[in-house]
């Protein structure tokens, strides 16, 4: 079955959605998205995301040509027309069209495209997984901008290497974020997260709710050759949620399983986005 986008205004076929060629999201890699996921077929962290991609829009330079309220329900109204399966929703910004090819002219695109959830190995889940690091520091990291070639690139590396994901890291050592996800790891009962230079994911700001009164966290730097060292380790995204994380390049961390902490945050996480989507309010 066919999925429905919204493009700039119009509610299409996902094989009829097109842009203009002279779009300077096509031209220039000049836009901004934001991704999210539904849980039992809502999406229940719709305006936690919204809010995101106008500060992104905001941090390079787009004004959106509606509200956060009327991109919420847009978002509501493209999940409608859609099949009622587990859903992905991105929302994509682009520049707009543009004469010369670089200036912005003020009218930014909107387009929303809805389709089927993703779904992971439970082997990830249940005995954890591997991710590299790589040097890198993202331009503007508070904003989660179309420009996705390192990731692509690094993605790659990481593949070959049988890891899942490539956590960037500065020129001092610290480890920052993943190409699409925010890294935890404990030591003892420590929880740490990086918290500046990166991009504050949704999910990670739900597993520190959740975890604030369970655990000590700790909102800091970690040193690469720290993060070796942890005793368990974890990254949080919208479409994988947590995966505990068991080798980091040719480390072992831990006991190679996933740890008793980042289980029940595992735990924790999953009963808390069953009850909020199916709740009534």
């Amino acid at each position: 079955m066919a999925n429905v986008y919204y493009v700039d205004g119009k509610f299409v076929l996902d094989s009829e959605a097109v842009l203009p060629v002279n779009d300077l999201g096509l031209l220039r890699g000049y836009g901004c998205f934001d991704f999210m996921r539904t849980y039992n077929g809502r999406a229940i962290f719709v305006r936690d995301h919204v809010k995101r991609l106008f500060r992104s829009a905001m941090q390079i330079g787009v004004k959106l040509p509606v509200s956060e309220d009327e991109l919420v329900l847009l978002v509501d109204q493209t999940l409608k027309r859609n099949p009622p399966v587990e859903s992905s929703i991105r929302i994509l910004v682009t520049g707009g069209s543009s004469p010369d090819f670089i200036t912005p002219q003020g009218r930014p695109r909107i387009v929303i495209m809805v389709s089927p959830l993703s779904s992971y190995p439970q082997a990830w889940y249940q005995e954890g997984a591997k991710i590299i690091t790589v040097p890198h520091v993202r331009s503007l990291p508070g904003s989660k901008s179309i420009d996705y070639i390192r990731a692509i690139l690094v993605l790659a590396e990481a593949r070959e290497k049988g890891a899942i994901e490539a956590v960037y890291v500065d020129p001092e050592g610290q480890v920052r974020e993943g190409t699409t996800s925010n890294i935890f790891a404990f030591f003892g009962d420590r929880l740490a997260t990086p918290g500046r230079d990166i991009l504050h994911g949704i999910t990670r700001q739900k597993v520190l709710e959740l975890v604030e009164n369970k655990f000590s966290v700790e909102i800091r730097d970690i040193r690469r050759d720290e993060l070796l060292r942890a005793d368990e380790v974890f990254i949080t995204s919208s479409n994988r949620l947590i995966v505990p994380i068991v080798r980091v390049d040719d480390g072992i961390i831990g006991s190679a399983q996933p740890g008793r902490q980042t289980r029940s945050v595992l735990q924790a996480f999953a009963e808390y986005t069953d009850r909020l989507s199916k709740s009534s309010t």
